[in-house]
């Protein structure tokens, strides 16, 4: 009996160094922490979605703090609300976040384009391009097995008839979806665009028109009709400048395609 009297107090004065050991371990290694940090990380919502373009929420906060990152309006996921607030805590002046939106460059449906060959892999789109560069005749096209999907915090993207689709109301344009897509056919774009072309397949025309029927030929009709030179072709497929478009809708108008929304 006394044996285990013994050992018990032996176990206990133990324990009671190793917690002394450890407070002044605590004490003595710890490091200060940046009060900056601290207030400007309260202000940021906690998503670590990556749409300010750091790792994280800590990651922008450390930034801010330290000089190293001057613009207040990175969190998109936070919107005005947050920038008002970083504006309060860093002192710099309010600017406000202008509203963006996830949008896919594809309208390869099962109705327009077809398979090349029947995929019966891990259902993932990182997966399957890894087979000949996707089950899809057009290799610039979405893959359909929802990579973007699966990472998007708002459940903002189904797939539908192959392709995936944004839903605009849920989505907060963090851009995990863009980023994930191994496809590299979605992007963020602001949310007031007021033309978009859901198609990147860099083909000549002909090619294009073989492997989808609703995929853009470069025939550069719309960048004639454009008077502001908002729409040029680079690498056989419109692109768009954004700050450029003024709304007219032209260029919609007149592409045999279809594919300027």
């Amino acid at each position: 009996m006394n044996a285990i009297l013994t050992a018990a107090l032996v176990l206990a004065g133990i324990a009671v160094v190793a917690a002394l050991i450890l407070v002044i371990a605590s004490k003595f290694l710890s490091v200060p922490t940046d009060e900056r940090v601290t207030k400007i990380r309260e202000c940021l919502p906690g998503a670590n979605c990556g749409g300010c373009g750091y790792a994280g929420c800590d990651g922008y906060a450390n930034a801010l703090a330290d000089g190293s990152e001057i613009e207040i309006n990175k969190c998109v996921a936070g919107g005005n609300s947050v920038a008002l607030a970083l504006s309060e805590a860093t002192g710099r002046t309010f600017e406000e976040i202008k509203p963006v939106v996830a949008f896919v460059h594809c309208r390869g449906t099962c109705d327009v384009t077809t398979k090349k060959t029947d995929y019966a892999g891990t259902h993932s789109c990182k997966a399957a391009r890894l087979v000949f560069g996707g089950d899809g005749t057009c290799q610039y096209g979405c893959l359909g097995y929802g990579d973007c999907a699966e990472v998007c915090p708002e459940q903002a993207i189904n797939i539908i008839n192959g392709v995936a689709h944004i839903n605009e109301d849920r989505c907060m344009g963090c851009g995990l979806c863009s980023r994930t897509c191994p496809q590299h056919i979605i992007s963020i774009i602001p949310k007031d665009a007021a033309v978009k072309n859901a198609c990147t397949n860099n083909d000549k025309g002909a090619v294009t028109r073989k492997k989808c029927t609703a995929g853009c030929i470069g025939c550069s009709l719309c960048v004639k009709q454009c008077e502001y030179e908002a729409i040029s072709i680079i690498n056989n497929v419109a692109a768009v400048d954004y700050e450029k478009c003024q709304g007219c809708g032209k260029c919609k108008t007149v592409c045999p395609q279809k594919c300027l929304l």
